[in-house]
């Protein structure tokens, strides 16, 4: 005979919280069989309320490898403390960042864009294996953003984006200075027009503390964009990394997103073709990076949506530069901040028609409902001498522009940072790598009105798509921004200036035109009519193309043969999820 008291019928009730059975999170806390998951949850410091509210992953990318994230564990806390106050259940955990700028013109830049997807899968990965009802995804350096955006996507979960910050600028000689200057500078130093003790002076006073780097480059340009997206608040990009604003907007994050589980907000409810307009419409008139190109082509091939390279030309040439930022221009990220950030330049393209007002956000309001709630200065007010208006623009269009031609029938992608109306044709030098071109420019062989053409850098070539800041620098630090152009199947920085022509596809890899090319052929940058071409006949590819033979894989091992593996065309997004629609 038994001697174990018979289980009373309320008994289970002391294993339940009461939390909203909608929540994914019920699977690890409710119910006596989830006991041992809960004992883990005690372990850690987490309470009865605790395990009875919405568990809000906060992914961190905090590293002490690069400036930009070397305070996210500031920002993530401030976010933990929103969460908590606003009833919520954080649970903060890591991802991995790489420095785009300390890899640049290094073998360890092909880690950068495999970066982006190791940030989305790790992301999504603990959100779905620990059933978390809701995400804070954090972000600093270039690649972080995007990978973070494409993992709320993913998961399709409630989920606010929070930016880092941008660092503030550097003073050097009187100038506002940022590492662009410095990449440059090495460039000015190699042809002799600026000494070592300069140099030095300039690579010590650049980059003054923690945050993104300060112009409209990668990170600001992405920052921007999650705005526009609707995937972060308004208003929420431009607070310099290391100011009390910005823990007031990691806090404001962390509170909106127990709104957004309440409204059952999510991703897929937010973001739209208009969306993605939207963002276009911001990175053109505000001069952003080339990169955004390839992540917002990604970002809508993970949300399922259609969107095509050719459509960044259109919005680009109905919509005005209206920003005069670096790299083209003279002002960092904490001077729109000054002026009332992001959200003064989308009031000025909705005003124009040229945004679409009615777009959803992250906090359940229409972008143009944002807008109203906003404390911004007048539109009267904002501009001094870098916030144009649309009426009186800083360029009658806008800054990217996609290229075709017989040397990229897939498209390829140029940043106007000088005359939209540059024209240029001459023989071309072809490289083979990013490191055949250093040593090439380094040594002073570079001659006015030539082209320079990197192939093998591309996507699957690379692998990785390497950015080539590096190079590109070093052609303007040497004086020639306007005589020289160089186009590339890899990628640039966002502080890259000049006619430089990236993302070419089909890459080399892939048997594209720019793996044909052969030195002295005479190859065409023409902005105005946007083409990138060489001066051969479709015969004469062809009887090339047939002579062709691919290169053996660079790595067969490891991280970088599996997603050289699997990455797509850059003129898709470069994406390696096998269900992102392409």
């Amino acid at each position: 005979m038994s001697s174990q008291k018979p289980r009373e019928e309320d008994d289970d009730e002391r294993f339940s919280s009461g939390k909203d059975e909608r929540l994914r999170s019920t699977e690890v806390t409710e119910g006596p069989d989830k006991a041992p998951h809960r004992a883990m949850f005690r372990a850690m410091g987490f309470d009865d309320e605790d395990l009875g509210s919405p568990m809000v992953g906060v992914a961190n990318p905090a590293a002490d490898i690069t400036p930009c994230n070397a305070h996210l564990d500031d920002v993530a806390d401030a976010a933990i403390e929103g969460v908590d106050a606003a009833g919520g259940m954080p649970i903060e955990f890591g991802t991995i960042t790489i420095s785009d700028a300390i890899s640049m013109g290094t073998e360890g830049m092909k880690a950068s864009l495999i970066s982006r997807e190791v940030i989305a899968d790790s992301v999504e990965l603990v959100s779905f294996g620990e059933r978390m009802d809701a995400l804070v995804t954090v972000a600093g350096c270039d690649k972080n953003l995007p990978g973070m955006m494409m993992a709320a996507i993913r998961t399709d979960l409630p989920s606010v984006f929070l930016y880092g910050g941008s660092i503030m600028p550097g003073e050097h000689q009187g100038r506002e200075v940022t590492v662009q200057s410095v990449f440059e500078g090495v460039g000015t130093y190699a042809e002799g027009d600026m000494s070592a003790d300069e140099l030095d002076e300039l690579e010590r006073n650049a980059c003054p503390g923690a945050g993104s780097c300060g112009g409209m480059f990668t990170a600001n340009t992405m920052a921007s964009i999650s705005e526009a997206l609707g995937l972060a608040p308004l208003g929420s990009a431009s607070a310099p990394a290391e100011s009390e604003e910005r823990y007031d907007v990691a806090r404001r994050a962390g509170e909106a997103v127990l709104e957004a589980v309440e409204n059952d907000l999510r991703p897929s409810d937010i973001l739209s073709k208009e969306s993605f307009e939207n963002a276009i419409a911001l990175q053109v008139a505000v001069g952003g990076s080339t990169n955004a190109v390839l992540h917002l082509l990604a970002l809508a091939a993970e949300a399922g949506i259609d969107l095509s390279i050719e459509e960044f030309d259109e919005i680009s040439r109905r919509t005005p530069k209206i920003a005069n930022l670096q790299p083209g221009g003279t002002r960092v990220m904490n001077d729109l901040h000054e002026e009332g950030g992001v959200p003064v330049v989308i009031r000025r393209l909705l005003d124009a028609g040229l945004f679409h007002g009615d777009a959803m956000t992250v906090t359940g309001r229409t972008v143009a409902e944002e807008l109203e709630r906003l404390d911004l200065p007048s539109d009267e007010e904002v501009g001094g001498d870098f916030i144009y208006t649309v009426d009186d623009p800083y360029q009658e269009e806008g800054a990217i522009k996609i290229l075709t031609g017989n040397l990229a029938p897939d498209g390829a992608v140029l940043k106007v940072t000088g005359d939209d109306k540059f024209h240029h044709s001459g023989p071309v030098r072809v490289f083979e790598n990013e490191e055949e071109t250093m040593r090439y420019v380094q040594e002073g062989h570079i001659e006015s009105g030539e082209v320079l053409a990197i192939r093998n850098e591309g996507p699957k070539g690379g692998p990785g798509m390497r950015e080539m800041l590096g190079v590109t620098a070093a052609v303007v630090g040497q004086g020639h921004e306007d005589d020289v152009a160089l186009l590339t199947d890899g990628r640039f920085s966002g502080a890259t200036r000049g006619p430089m022509v990236g993302h070419v596809a089909p890459e080399a890899a892939d048997g594209g035109p720019i793996a044909l090319l052969e030195d002295g052929d005479t190859v065409t940058v023409d902005i105005q009519n946007r083409e990138l071409s060489v001066d051969l006949s479709e015969e004469e590819l062809e009887a090339r193309r047939e002579e062709w033979e691919p290169r053996e894989p660079v790595y067969t091992t490891g991280v970088l043969a599996k997603y050289g593996n699997d990455f797509g065309s850059a003129a898709n997004g470069a994406v390696t999820n096998p269900g992102a629609k392409r």
